[in-house]
């Protein structure tokens, strides 16, 4: 299937190049002085992050797209997702917000051969959280997550939301029917982590899998 057969928007902004990758890796790599038990409450939360937002009490929640296009993803992606080298994929950039303010940085990665059938309306979100669809999709399974602790001036992020702190990330995959799609989230500045514990009767439907294993180390 190409890229054309789908009616996409056109591009929002010029496309930047992601000249170096942030170190994702694996949360079992990080030890406890690096990521501690505060830290590991909220980065290796397998809720939904959209439901968080909106229930934080810190203003009203929106989404801003940022970018959306067609192009081959990076090459830890392309490992994540089990994509060949030239292999295209939809790219999604959208900045998550508060009150106005952009709390998290937010990149999805959708292969072609996902966007078809009962996925298909992925392709259109517009300004619409896609953790909103994800969480209540109950076939829905996540990988677990890959972190990485980046500058706050890193290529990964747009020029528009760097910032001088270091940002912690997180991404994982997500399988649907056995299609597949990548999802990173870059927690910004003006984010503000979760402390309480999560609740004993969390729905099981975006857990994260223990049966999954990451496929990049």
């Amino acid at each position: 299937m190409e890229p054309s057969t789908f009616n996409l928007a056109p591009r929002l902004q010029g496309r930047r190049r992601i000249a170096d990758e942030p170190c994702w890796r694996p949360v079992r790599h990080f030890t406890s002085t690096v990521l501690t038990p505060q830290l590991r409450t909220w980065l290796t939360d397998d809720g939904s992050l959209t439901a968080r937002l909106m229930s934080s009490g810190q203003g009203e929640f929106s989404v801003r797209r940022l970018y959306q296009g067609w192009e081959v993803p990076l090459a830890s992606e392309r490992a994540l997702l089990e994509l060949t080298e030239r292999q295209l994929a939809l790219v999604r950039e959208v900045a998550l917000q508060l009150g106005g303010e952009t709390v998290v940085f937010a990149r999805s990665v959708f292969p072609i051969a996902s966007l078809s059938g009962s996925l298909g309306h992925l392709r259109r979100l517009q300004n619409r959280s896609l953790g909103a669809i994800l969480f209540r999709h109950p076939r829905m399974r996540r990988h677990p997550f890959e972190l990485a602790l980046m500058p706050g001036d890193c290529p990964y992020l747009p020029d528009e939301l760097k910032q001088a702190q270091p940002a912690w990330g997180r991404r994982s995959r997500f399988e649907i029917a056995g299609k597949r799609l990548m999802v990173s989230e870059v927690f910004l500045s003006g984010f503000t982590p979760w402390v309480e514990p999560l609740p004993t009767h969390r729905t099981q439907r975006g857990k994260v899998s223990a049966a999954f294993r990451s496929t990049t180390q």
